[in-house]
């Protein structure tokens, strides 16, 4: 008996945790495991790192063997092959041919170090930089994971309110549709207000039906992100207070923008990689100095004489230097003052668009803070009016279709209220990331407007 009520216990504790909807911290770590644009980053941001090691290698010395191993077999056949010869002492034998084996070994230690080689110093140089303009780019990809979780959660949340202020807006539509039809039956109304009431409806279905496309449309980009079909999410609280950008100077996000933007950094440090590639394309006029040193060693066997030991050690300098190489140089040397010059351009250009974005998100977070506050007496408005005409229509001053007017216009102005309070919070955050200094810790208070449905 004890097996299954704890079994229904675990069921109940599961579903509930089931039931707690998913807020922007919880979603945006979801990303941060499931996302293939944010992964990949990251493995470029490794493979940067690897630059460093293989720069430095240039500049390191190199050891190597190489060894061969040579068998050799001949054989001999004298003119007087089967003569019987005497010596001097009179001993006759018989002169015959042979074969001879032997066996040479031979492997050599080499070591090379490098004294003067500036293309591998400069080289060198630019895997720093290339490692530093993989972080950044990796920052910025962590930048841009931010927002893009953000914008998606609000589009779901969006998507939502739309929904369901067209629900709401039906159910309206439909209680007026049923009271003109009640009214025209015992002679009241005029079958114009059944119409227009009809009308209505039938314009606040095919709203719905677009409204939960859109709804999917949304969630499936946020499940693009985080991989998995998103469950419910945490809404933004009702009436919520939006604080207006600190600083509150627009110039001084500009210059935040012009000198932290990570796409500025990167043009930055490209400019300075493209530098170095033009003394690194010059370098092949320079001479080049290496020490070399080897050990060699021999040994041979078989049936001669020579068979035996030997070790040769030698050590010395070793250099070059180029001549001509049929203007090669020269035109490399131009090719990377032109990237130089591209680079600087690129740099311009991004510092600008940076300053662009500052200046475009600041704005956008301060109309919005204004927006939010005309369309929150808008919304005030709107339901006294919807009051107004239902009592006027009631008494017989007021017709079917301000009523309805009056419905379409207060459940606009709520979807439009709530969209301008997401625009806002993203403007937040894209004003951060335009400033270069958009971080996981400022989902925090965005996280806290949130709240359970």
């Amino acid at each position: 008996m004890q097996k299954p009520l704890i079994a229904v216990l675990l069921a109940s504790a599961f579903f509930s945790l089931n039931a707690q909807a998913a807020d922007l911290l919880q979603v945006y770590q979801q990303a941060l495991a499931n996302d293939a644009t944010y992964a990949s980053a990251r493995a470029s941001a490794a493979v940067g790192r690897e630059r460093v090691p293989q720069g430095r290698a240039g500049l390191l010395p190199t050891i190597g063997v190489v060894g061969n191993v040579t068998r050799a077999k001949g054989e001999s056949t004298p003119w007087n092959n089967g003569a019987i010869i005497t010596d001097e002492d009179g001993v006759s034998q018989i002169v015959q041919g042979g074969s001879a084996t032997t066996t040479q070994k031979q492997y050599t230690v080499q070591l090379s170090q490098p004294l003067f080689r500036w293309d591998r110093w400069e080289t060198y140089q630019q895997s720093k930089l290339q490692q530093s303009i993989a972080e950044a780019q990796f920052a910025q990809a962590q930048q841009d994971l931010i927002t893009r979780v953000a914008q998606a959660y609000f589009d779901v949340l969006a998507a939502q309110d739309t929904l369901a202020s067209t629900r709401a807006q039906k159910e309206a539509v439909t209680e007026q549709l049923a009271s003109a039809k009640r009214n025209f039956e015992v002679g009241t109304q005029t079958i114009t207000d059944t119409h227009e009431a009809q009308a209505a409806y039938d314009l606040v279905i095919s709203q719905e039906i677009a409204a939960v496309n859109d709804l999917e449309s949304k969630k499936t980009a946020l499940q693009a992100i985080i991989g998995t079909p998103p469950a419910a999410l945490a809404t933004l609280r009702t009436g919520v207070n939006l604080t207006a950008p600190q600083p509150i100077n627009v110039d001084q996000w500009v210059s935040a923008a012009e000198n932290q933007n990570y796409a500025v950094s990167v043009a930055q440090l490209q400019v300075e990689s493209a530098k170095r590639e033009i003394s690194k394309q010059r370098s092949g006029h320079y001479p080049t100095l290496d020490l070399v040193a080897s050990s060699q060693h021999t040994s041979l066997s078989g049936q001669t004489q020579q068979s035996g030991r030997s070790t040769n050690n030698a050590i010395g300098i070793s250099y070059s230097i180029p001549i001509f190489s049929g203007f090669a140089v020269t035109s490399r040397v131009r090719e990377s003052i032109a990237l130089e010059d591209k680079a600087r351009n690129d740099l311009e250009a991004n510092r600008r668009n940076a300053a662009l974005l500052a200046r475009q998100s600041f704005l956008g977070v301060n109309s919005g803070l204004a927006q939010v506050k005309a369309l929150e007496a808008a919304e005030v408005s709107s339901n006294s009016a919807l009051e107004s005409n239902k009592l006027g229509y009631q008494v017989g001053v007021r017709i079917n279709i301000d009523v309805l007017n009056a419905q379409r216009q207060l459940y606009q102005t709520r979807t439009d209220l709530a969209k301008a309070r997401y625009n806002t919070i993203l403007a937040g955050l894209k004003l951060k990331a335009a400033a270069g200094s958009l971080r996981e810790e400022d989902l925090l208070p965005v996280n806290a407007l949130l709240s359970q449905p």
